[in-house]
């Protein structure tokens, strides 16, 4: 019997991964992965290549050994979760606050744990937190020249340093707020669709953000989630358990 497989192109190897897994309904340690592409960064989102992926099913009853947290760098390689006060983040530090100075931004850079999924929590080692004065360009439109950058950050760290850390990037808290507003975004939807038992599909999001709605209602027994639509257009489903995905409103 043939295995079932995607092919799946985003911005980032782990975000095509995640597209992946998600459209395939399956955990990392249930699939075969192999990195066909891993892109090449634009400058802030602009340029570049996106990174392709091929995710196969591994045969049922069988599963990869897995190593706690997993995800991928750049070219597919296990993450290294450090403390927040290794030499490597305090590296990345540096060099976020060389970007900053380049960019002729008056900004600092703080350093802390990762507390929520939001911040990369089991997959990041720590959140740079920059504050200042009008950096609202360093956001972007949904984030994404925040994204970009975070992504040029950990490139340059892998580069540089030879290690396989990934740290996340937030400005004055933007990603906190975001995470708050998706939560309860998730709670609303999830009880219109146990109220109309009818499917709900939300605007599209970035992997991280759709991964935050998929933990918000995990544990929710009225409701389950799914996906659709692909790369930037990929938007999370909140149906009703034992239904059918059907048309969303």
């Amino acid at each position: 019997m043939e295995r079932e497989s995607v092919e799946v192109s985003a911005k980032t190897v782990d975000e095509a991964i995640d597209d992946a897994l998600e459209e395939l309904g399956l955990k990392r340690q249930q699939a075969e992965i192999e990195i066909l592409s891993a892109g090449k960064p634009g400058l802030f989102g602009i340029g570049g290549e996106q990174a392709r992926v091929r995710v196969t099913a591994l045969e049922v009853g069988t599963a990869r050994p897995m190593a706690e947290p997993e995800a991928v760098v750049e070219e597919g390689a296990a993450v290294e979760v450090r403390d927040a006060d290794s030499p490597e983040v305090e590296q990345a530090s540096g060099h976020l606050t060389e970007l900053l100075a380049l960019m002729d931004l008056d900004a600092e850079v703080s350093v802390r744990a990762p507390e929520t999924p939001g911040d990369g929590i089991g997959r990041a080692s720590a959140v740079l937190d920059i504050n200042g004065d009008d950096l609202g360009l360093l956001i972007g439109r949904r984030g994404a020249t925040l994204a970009a950058l975070q992504y040029l950050l950990n490139v340059m760290i892998s580069r540089k340093t030879g290690s396989r850390l990934l740290v996340s990037v937030d400005v004055e808290h933007y990603r906190r707020r975001r995470e708050e507003t998706l939560c309860g975004l998730a709670r609303r939807m999830a009880d219109r669709v146990r109220q109309t038992g009818r499917s709900i599909t939300l605007e599209p999001m970035p992997a991280m953000e759709r991964r935050i709605i998929h933990l918000v209602l995990a544990e929710d027994e009225a409701v389950t989630t799914g996906s659709s639509g692909e790369g930037d257009a990929r938007k999370v489903v909140i149906y009703a358990r034992g239904s059918r995905p059907g048309p969303a409103r």
